[in-house]
């Protein structure tokens, strides 16, 4: 096989929060990408809106670096060497976007932090890494914590490594077991830009004030891309981006063979079929931006313009002789909402140009397809309504914000678990969570899992005032869980998940203790009868705000529904009132983002959403239907 020794293809893979974006703005920093007078902000490689808002990575996203240290010489290529990275979300719900990213490269930089150590998407990340055979090094980032503690996570993190070969390995993968016993590591603080091969003190800086250690240990220890001299074309589409001057672009890892801009390829479809196209532009990526280039070969990471329809998972090839490369594999999904279309009273009101008809959302989400490849959207009974499933409720609440801020209307129900039958009995999926919460909060933690029907797995303390849980909890009892666990700890607790395959139904869970307030008619809420009523609850709605029979007014303090007038008016008189002049107050309403709204939903609930509004309202609007419907479930659950 021959080698392409100036080029370095390298993900960085993580838990959420633990430093991946920061760390790449460090590296383009120091790698002269920007210029001296050139302002970058923070984790520049966050380019969405919901990204910066949230502080995590959503979509997998590729930059190059050319490095001209001194290994550069010694490796032969005095010009530099481009190191392609790719920065990968660090949550399991953003798996299909992991995957993809690590089908692109030839090694995993792996970070963690410090003081946390390996949590849950942790394990995730490096499980996909050790499947696809990937050499990894360790970086161990934020050492400059307080509360940081390098040794035992360098030896949490060795400890899950060798744990997961050897599971890989069982199921048939065979690893270098001495390679990963020799793994390299690197103490970074990616915020300052410093990095080492020593190791610091807990909570003070690496001795070394650059990176180059890092860049060392990527040139080092990530192969270079191998090919097969004259073997036919192979590059293989992992990603979808789009111009507004050439159209649809294809993100390609070329394996085999050479493209050359103005010649005829064939794209191998993902149902089999070859179809030729002209490619009519090759962009090669520097730094944050792509400039055309006339060739690329193997080993090079390029985007591609030619072929309208593109998709994820296909692969360009030689007409005369195609080799098509294997589908990309995604983890099947776990979760599933109901997106259809807004038939609330107030639907289309709110303002111009809303995106409100089956077909504008039908066409939406065909589209989110292309992009995505870990949801699927299924039909339903209704042709007005759509199944998607995802790997988790975080990346099903994007995908609905997401259309939220492009203008459309739709109303998205409750999450529900994706079940499977085995053995004749219904299964359904497990997650493995890790709670971190300072010690007196145990007992509290503990309670909420038990009433989600999650099993304690293992508990350690680490000394510091904080504890860390681990269980085994069905991916229903997470459902809402996250709002549950910030109030019960005050805003300390932290939770993080990864799927842990199936089981039978564990039986009914309770997640939500309060019933909802729930208007029983049209109008405009009044301050006089909220006034009135709230010594009954909390409420989402303003005062002055149109309100609409079965939409969910508030929370009731009693597990009970109640049905409430808060459009009642004051009658006036004249006569004069003993307490005319007394001040009256009235609580500020709760303001729910989708995702808090989406947990708060019950089973007989869904959520509204506009451009302007996020509203919690009945499946059945009509009170009366509303009570008939649940008459019905009483005698059906009752006969069971």
């Amino acid at each position: 096989m021959a080698v392409r020794g100036d080029i370095r293809n390298v993900a960085i893979v993580a838990h959420v929060d633990h430093g991946k974006t920061t760390l790449v703005n460090a590296m383009l920093q120091q790698s002269h990408v920007f210029s001296e007078r050139e302002e970058v902000p923070d984790r520049v490689m966050d380019s969405n809106d919901l990204e910066r808002e949230k502080g995590i990575t959503i979509l997998a996203k590729n930059t190059a670096v050319q490095y001209t240290g001194p290994l550069a010489e010694k490796y032969g290529h005095p010009e530099g060497i481009t190191i392609n990275v790719i920065d990968t979300p660090g949550h399991a719900d953003f798996g299909g976007e992991v995957e993809r990213g690590i089908s692109m490269v030839d090694g995993v930089v792996l970070l963690v932090d410090a003081s946390e150590g390996p949590l849950p998407q942790t394990r995730f990340v490096l499980r996909k890494a050790l499947e696809a055979k990937l050499p990894v090094i360790l970086c161990v980032n934020k050492v400059d914590r307080p509360d940081a503690r390098i040794e035992e996570v360098v030896s949490e993190s060795t400890d899950l490594l060798l744990g997961l070969a050897q599971d890989v390995m069982e199921e048939g993968v065979d690893l270098d077991l001495d390679a990963l016993l020799d793994l390299p590591v690197i103490y970074c603080a990616a915020k300052a830009g410093y990095a080492s091969t020593n190791v610091p003190e807990n909570g003070g800086l690496p001795d070394n004030d650059d990176l180059e250690p890092l860049f060392e240990s990527i040139i080092a220890n990530i192969p270079a891309p191998e090919y097969e001299e004259g073997a036919p074309l192979q590059a293989h589409v992992t990603n979808i981006d789009a111009s507004e001057y050439l159209g649809r672009l294809g993100l390609i890892r070329i394996y085999n063979g050479t493209l050359t801009k103005g010649k005829q390829y064939g794209l191998s479809r993902v149902d089999g079929s070859i179809e030729n196209f002209k490619l009519t532009e090759i962009l090669r990526t520097q730094g944050l931006d792509r400039a055309p280039v006339d060739e690329a070969g193997p080993g090079d990471i390029v985007a591609v313009a030619g072929v309208s329809d593109i998709m994820i998972g296909e692969t360009i090839v030689d007409p005369s002789d195609p080799k098509p490369l294997p589908l990309i594999h995604v983890d099947e999904p776990a979760i599933s909402m109901t997106f259809a279309i807004n038939d609330s009273p107030l639907a289309g009101t709110e303002g111009k140009d809303h995106k409100l008809t089956a077909r504008m959302i039908k066409d939406r989400l065909e589209h989110e397809l292309i992009g995505n490849v870990s949801i699927h959207v299924l039909p339903t009974d209704r042709p007005d309504a759509w199944e998607v499933q995802g790997r988790g409720e975080l990346a099903l609440a994007i995908l609905a914000e997401q259309m939220r801020r492009e203008g459309y209307e739709l109303t998205v129900g409750r999450p529900q678990v994706v079940t499977k039958t085995i053995d004749g009995k219904i299964n359904e999926p497990m997650e493995n969570d890790t709670i971190d919460v300072p010690e007196e909060y145990m007992g509290t933690v503990t309670q909420l899992m038990a009433d989600r029907k999650g099993r304690m797995d293992s508990m350690s303390n680490h000394g510091s005032g904080w504890i860390r849980l681990q269980f085994t909890v069905p991916s229903r009892g997470l459902i809402g869980f996250r709002t549950a666990l910030l109030s019960a700890t005050r805003g300390t607790g932290i939770s993080s998940s990864i799927s842990a395959g199936y089981a039978p139904w564990a039986g009914q869970i309770v997640t939500r203790q309060n019933g909802s307030m729930v208007s029983d008619r049209a109008g405009v809420a009044t301050p006089y009868a909220m006034q009135r009523l709230q010594a009954r609850g909390n409420f989402f709605v303003d005062p002055q705000s149109q309100v609409y029979e079965g939409q969910v007014v508030g929370v009731n303090n009693k597990p009970d529904e109640l049905d409430v007038n808060v459009t009642l008016a004051k009658h006036m008189t004249n006569m004069r009132s003993a307490t005319a002049d007394v001040l009256e107050t009235l609580t500020p309403p709760i303001k729910m983002s989708l995702e808090e709204a989406l947990d708060f939903a019950n089973e007989d609930e869904c959520v509204e959403v506009t451009p302007e509004a996020i509203r919690v309202r009945k499946l059945l609007l009509n009170r009366d239907d509303w009570y008939k419907w649940r008459s019905k479930q009483r005698r059906r659950d009752g006969n069971k």
